[in-house]
């Protein structure tokens, strides 16, 4: 039990769930945010249906500058936004708009580098039986770029995890905040070895469920 002599495991299922809120809000907001945004991407592309060199650049250029900002940076330039958003900076609600922010790009890139892998034949046959433009998005290209999708939904959930720790420097709660306030701030190993290990399984898990469902999805 010396071991885990500073564990407070109160404290530990507390921050577990906190992470796990995080994760599942910021997720879903993501996921609606970056699905559209990465077809759009793709539509307005060179030789797509909605071809636009303008509107392609100008969303473009906005989903690269928000990628390459550092997460840390971002969480701190956000907070006048987020409090005029969520009336806070802090805890598990302050964390969630700038998490949705560095995720929502990065996931839309997924999602039309996805589209792009999408065979132009099922296209060109969904256009050949009379489809129109929507019917050709929602039954043909997004259907069979289903498993990509999922895919980059599931990286995209991983690197959430690590955003969430990260979030911790700011005191967004989670196992990051408490990986830094006791493991690191104040030395205690077994605190910051037990938080780790928890992030570690849960990274384990998303893999494997995202896995699970992409197998599932390509062999339909």
């Amino acid at each position: 039990m010396s071991l885990f002599a500073n564990i407070d495991w109160a404290d530990i299922g507390l921050a577990t769930l906190d992470t796990l809120t995080m994760l599942g809000g910021s997720m879903v907001l993501t996921v609606i945010l970056g699905l559209p945004l990465g077809v759009i991407l793709f539509l307005t592309g060179k030789g797509q249906m909605l071809e636009s060199k303008a509107a392609h650049t100008a969303l473009g250029l906005l989903v690269n500058i928000l990628r390459s900002v550092p997460f840390v940076i971002l969480l701190i330039v956000m907070i006048p936004l987020t409090v005029l958003l969520v009336g806070t900076s802090l805890g598990v609600a302050g964390a969630i708009p700038p998490l949705v922010v560095g995720a929502a790009p990065f996931y839309a890139r997924l999602v039309e580098t996805a589209l792009r892998e999408v065979d132009k034949g099922v296209v060109e046959a969904s256009f050949a039986l009379g489809a129109t433009r929507r019917q050709v998005v929602l039954g043909a290209l997004l259907p069979e770029a289903m498993p990509g999708i999922i895919a980059g939904a599931t990286v995209t959930a991983i690197a959430l995890v690590s955003y969430t720790a990260m979030a911790g420097v700011v005191g967004a709660g989670g196992l990051g905040d408490l990986a830094i306030r006791f493991g690191y701030q104040r030395f205690q190993t077994d605190v910051m070895v037990v938080t780790v290990a928890l992030l570690l399984i849960l990274v384990q898990g998303l893999q494997m469920v995202g896995d699970t469902v992409v197998r599932k999805v390509s062999h339909r």
